[in-house]
């Protein structure tokens, strides 16, 4: 290239700006990435600090960390899910339409334990950390991003569903969070693309897709929100209606029990909805206002909240109160909705100068304030790290029930056993004393017999053979006679 040539190129002032604007969009976008991605990696580490050990000290359930780990256990076997800590032989899917635990799968077979699947959510928590903290940061700037970044990741929902085992809904929290910081920015195609797996967490996650879709249409894409609209509906009434009862072993759908109006005729059926809305609405004001709260309520001002509406009426609707209040993990995919529907709205110019610094103020102290009484609070205390020594015990005892052998345990125990073992869990249903090996903590209640009824459940398992191996520390390990 010619010196004259090469020296008007680089004098060239529109070519220079574009060159520096270019090199100025790359390098904030990696500032951008990198920001959000070590906040990502911080609450990762919190997560998987708290599941990890909550199972360590044998704090974990069968319902519901066991019942996912034979899930993903039968997949990463090549096989259906089936899951004998609800019944014999009884299909997974059959009870919540919930494939995409089959991702899971080849983790599984290259390390088989349910700490797989407790590592893998607080993953999926840390990964919806990423869009919300990336928009924020790019529309209001390094502090915001991160007051709202650690806020969310510091969430009450997160936080509830982090120190309750393992759900399948923890896929569906980067899924929201990914979509609906994308219909924020109006990319309509991207936000209906991150909706429709939505379909493959739950059955009732394609009426969410469906929101999404009718908001996309709202917002003027007619071809990607129908696209999501539609599929989203369709899904969940072929999941809801024809799949699950399919294959459901009572050849229905269980959880519509919940709803009082299942059975009634229309008019009746308003009625009672309205009705079973209107019951403990104390319990469900609470639940709203923590929701709402730690976005200091500005989430109502934008049509993003809309997405939280079918969550939250099979929620409020159903004769279920676990539902009804803030724990377990059943508000962890309501984290997202609200987080990205406030952020929608401090990017309004008229609304970012006034009320920005206002917000974040109320947003640290609220999440502060709430922090305590939930799961996360753990991190901070000397005992949480501390393994009691009974755990050993039980470890030790867990030795003596050789891989492949049958096992009914108790609650707490079950999901120590599952990933070597095929475990029913003791006192529920046909399957109490089917097995060759029963193991019971008796030194605490344990779901779902009372005491009274597990000491007789042990009479019985002695009066058919079973005798007394070990007996230490309140764990009592029973094998049938006749077996080696």
């Amino acid at each position: 290239m010619p010196p004259s040539f090469r020296n008007g190129f680089a004098s060239h002032p529109t070519l220079t700006l574009t060159r520096s604007s270019k090199c100025g969009s790359q390098l904030s976008r990696w500032k951008e990435r990198a920001f959000s991605g070590s906040l990502a990696v911080l609450f990762f580490c919190a997560y998987a600090s708290v599941s990890v050990r909550l199972h360590q000290r044998m704090l974990t359930n069968s319902y519901d960390l066991g019942i996912f780990e034979q899930t993903v256990r039968s997949y990463a076997n090549g096989n259906l899910p089936i899951v004998e800590l609800k019944g014999h032989n009884y299909p997974e899917l059959g009870d919540h339409f919930s494939p995409i635990l089959a991702t899971l799968a080849p983790l599984y077979k290259v390390w088989p334990s349910p700490l797989v699947l407790l590592v893998a959510q607080a993953g999926l928590f840390a990964l919806s950390i990423i869009p919300l903290t990336c928009w924020a940061y790019r529309v209001l700037g390094a502090v915001p991003a991160l007051t709202i970044g650690a806020s969310y990741g510091a969430s009450w929902g997160l936080a509830s569903a982090v120190g309750f085992d393992f759900h399948e809904i923890a896929f569906a929290v980067p899924l929201l969070s990914c979509s609906l910081c994308a219909l924020g920015q109006g990319k309509f195609r991207t936000s209906a693309l991150w909706s429709l797996p939505l379909l493959l967490v739950k059955e009732d996650l394609g009426v969410t897709t469906a929101a999404i879709g009718g908001l996309i249409i709202w917002k003027g894409n007619r071809r990607w929100g129908l696209a999501a609209l539609v599929s989203g509906f369709i899904a969940s009434v072929l999941e809801i209606f024809f799949i699950i009862p399919a294959t459901s072993p009572s050849g229905r759908y269980a959880y519509l029990s919940n709803f009082p109006a299942e059975n009634s005729g229309p008019v009746q059926s308003i009625y009672q909805t309205v009705e079973s809305f209107l019951d403990a609405p104390e319990t469900k004001l609470i639940t709203l206002t923590l929701l709402l709260a730690p976005c200091a309520f500005l989430a109502l001002g934008s049509s993003l909240a809309l997405v939280a509406v079918p969550t939250l009426t099979w929620r409020f609707a159903s004769d279920n109160p676990l539902y009804w209040g803030h724990g377990y993990q059943y508000s962890a995919a309501l984290m997202p909705i609200v987080f990205a529907a406030m952020i929608d709205v401090l990017c309004r110019r008229t609304a970012r100068n006034r009320i920005r610094g206002l917000t974040l103020l109320i947003m640290l102290g609220v999440t502060a304030a709430i922090f305590p009484h939930f799961p996360m609070r753990q991190l901070f205390q000397q005992q949480f790290w501390r393994t009691p020594s009974r755990v050993e015990v039980a470890h030790q005892i867990f030795r003596l029930i050789p891989d492949g052998d049958s096992v009914s345990a108790s609650n707490k125990l079950a999901p120590q056993l599952t990933s070597r073992t095929t475990v029913t869990l003791f006192g529920f249903g046909d399957t109490r004393i089917s097995t060759r090996w029963i193991i019971i903590d008796v030194a605490q209640r344990s779901w779902p017999v009372n005491s009274g009824q597990r000491n007789q459940l042990i009479r019985d398992a002695r009066n058919r053979g079973y005798e007394t191996v070990v007996s230490q520390d309140g764990f009592l390990l029973l094998r049938r006679a006749g077996n080696s």
